[in-house]
């Protein structure tokens, strides 16, 4: 079933989780493990990120190095396979421009379209960890709503060779990104909503957002999604704070700002343990007010946090 389809026959705010795939090496069971204690909450979709190759330089015998690529965590595609099979349940992949052509993602499309998969996130991705800025690959896209256009043209039947006529028709429900604190790249939140309109013009379905810990700024954006004519669902990512770290860690990497009273908490706390019960309140009420807003989803990124996801949801549903 569609993302939006679960959305209109709900009754009541839906749960969905998100997960990484396991590291290269390890067994699907990681993933059944991470997810069995979430599964009563009967979420509506699972989430399932992709990843890019990296590249190491290997040092020859020669004293010379080499460039290596290695894919860290491989699998998406077969995990929401499993996912489907094992748990009855939508899986989500993304999709993503980094590392990969646009042979790459319509030979991805096919596969998932052949395994009953019924919706995508489309994502630019990251640049590489020793790179400053985002290149595509060598005929891949450079932005999400060039990927987009791609998923929109196989939905109507329309692939990378001018010659094949008559291919099928996949019907791909198409979500993708939304960022309350706006896009790091962006120069104002102006010119990112103008980019989300146009996403959601070429044919979005609905938009997930960045995570967030402080609730107005949510509200916010869907104030502005909604007077800039974007009507499709808004579904507000969210994830705990567990750890100390994180304090610097998620404004470096993700972009977002920490609200002062939870980062005032956050500093009393001696041990993790203890900002692991502060970051899991906070959640909580993040969900029970967004719940009140009438939000279509809470959308958790689990990131081997499953415990804490659950007290929360147990704290909500």
């Amino acid at each position: 079933m569609k993302v939006t389809e679960h959305i209109a026959q709900a009754k009541d705010t839906l749960i969905s989780f998100e997960i990484l795939p396991p590291l290269k090496g390890k067994s699907i069971d990681s993933i059944y493990e991470h997810l069995d204690p979430l599964m009563e909450f009967k979420p509506a979709f699972i989430n399932v990120t992709y990843h890019r190759s990296e590249h190491m330089f290997k040092k020859r015998a020669d004293g010379t190095f080499e460039k290596v690529e290695i894919r860290k965590r491989p699998g998406t595609v077969a995990i929401c396979a499993a996912l489907m099979n094992h748990y009855d349940v939508d899986a989500v992949p993304h999709l993503i421009c980094g590392g990969f052509s646009r042979e790459e993602t319509e030979n991805a499309l096919i596969d998932l379209n052949f395994l009953g998969v019924d919706n995508v996130l489309v994502l630019r991705g990251d640049a590489p960890k020793n790179e400053t800025f985002f290149e595509p690959e060598p005929h891949g896209h450079r932005y999400a709503d060039e990927l987009l256009q791609q998923v929109v043209h196989m939905n109507n039947g329309i692939y990378l060779e001018e010659d094949l006529q008559g291919g099928v028709k996949t019907n791909f429900c198409i979500g993708v990104a939304g960022y309350p604190e706006k896009h790091f790249e962006a120069p104002n939140m102006q010119t990112d909503m103008s980019y989300l309109k146009k996403k959601v013009e070429n044919g979005a379905d609905y938009i997930v957002t960045q995570m967030f810990f402080d609730n107005q700024k949510f509200f916010d954006f869907v104030t502005k999604c909604r007077e800039a004519g974007i009507t499709v669902p808004i579904i507000p990512g969210l994830k705990p704070i567990t750890t100390r770290k994180q304090l610097t860690v998620l404004p470096r990497t993700f972009h977002v700002d920490i609200p002062a009273d939870l980062a005032n908490e956050i500093l009393k706390c001696k041990t993790d343990k203890e900002v692991e019960a502060v970051g899991t309140e906070w959640l909580i009420q993040q969900s029970k007010e967004l719940k009140a807003f009438g939000v279509p989803v809470l959308h958790y990124y689990t990131l081997g946090k499953p415990n804490v996801i659950r007290k929360a949801v147990e704290a909500v549903v």
